[in-house]
């Protein structure tokens, strides 16, 4: 039989040595300190199989987070499948910034469009319990996900199928947010790393004209019609678009139009407000 040390040394021989680490970890059942001070621990031919086929899954591409059920977004843990996007640390810059603008509104209302696996809805409910949460996605699969990690976390977050603004009809907010598809339909980079493994819908606008800016167009455009007096709209998108989504924002009738850097210095979110009523 083989033990949890041997097959460390034979899986990082395939892929990366944590990654071989954290895949022994989630077959075994060990802890890393287990793994440490008993290498020689047995695993069952069962868990032998399990493991090598997700080497080999790992070894061919696919996130780590598919393999493991989970990733972490913002100090919490969500469950992800193929139906959704992993969770990205750049998106953890929309959280800081809705925070900074959800501070002063004693019982704000926020909508986060295309959620995914609800990282950002459910993030902003745990961390602002007073706001009413909404959040949008055209996917039922994606929203399956969503609801899981709302119920993990004890967030109350409504959820709700559709196509970014269609199912919220004459509903207005504080804050919106959004992360959509923003990678180019014939960028090279859909078929490199990860993302062949990720949903496509997700990630590209292919249907909209296929520049990365066909879904931001869609929400910047509705903005205005669901803003509150001074709310925000704050929107995630590619490194190369600030000066286009920052031009979308005013062309809309938005102010204080601004862009963000990631941690990588790339702009990364703009995002503008409503002032004065609607039309």
């Amino acid at each position: 039989m083989t033990s949890i040390g041997d097959a460390w040394r034979l899986a990082r021989q395939r892929i990366d040595r944590l990654d071989a680490r954290l895949l022994i970890e989630y077959v075994s059942g060990c802890s890393h300190a287990d793994l440490i001070a008993h290498p020689t621990r047995r695993l069952s031919e069962l868990q032998v199989r399990r493991l090598d086929t997700l080497v080999r899954r790992r070894a061919s591409g696919e996130p780590l987070a598919y393999l493991l059920g989970s990733a972490g977004f913002y100090g919490r843990e969500f469950k992800v499948t193929g139906d959704v996007l992993v969770p990205r640390p750049e998106t953890e810059l929309l959280v800081e910034l809705a925070l900074e603008r959800l501070r002063h509104v004693a019982e704000p209302v926020v909508a986060d469009l295309g959620t995914g696996s609800g990282a950002l809805a459910v993030t902003l409910k745990c961390l602002c319990p007073q706001a009413r949460v909404v959040a949008v996605d055209l996917s039922p699969a994606a929203l399956a996900v969503a609801r899981l990690n709302a119920s993990l976390h004890r967030a109350t977050v409504r959820f709700v199928e559709g196509d970014w603004y269609g199912p919220l009809t004459d509903e207005h907010f504080d804050l919106i947010v959004a992360n959509p598809p923003y990678v180019a339909a014939a960028d090279p980079h859909l078929e490199r790393g990860g993302l062949p493994f990720e949903p496509r819908l997700a990630l590209t606008d292919g249907v909209l004209g296929g520049d990365g800016l066909g879904c931001t167009r869609v929400i910047v455009g509705g903005a205005v019609r669901h803003l509150l007096p001074g709310g925000w709209l704050l929107i995630e998108h590619g490194h190369e678009h600030g000066v286009a989504v920052r031009h979308l924002l005013h062309r809309a009738g938005l102010s204080e139009v601004a862009t963000w850097p990631d941690l990588s210095g790339s702009e990364r979110v703009s995002g503008a407000c409503l002032v004065g009523g609607r039309d």
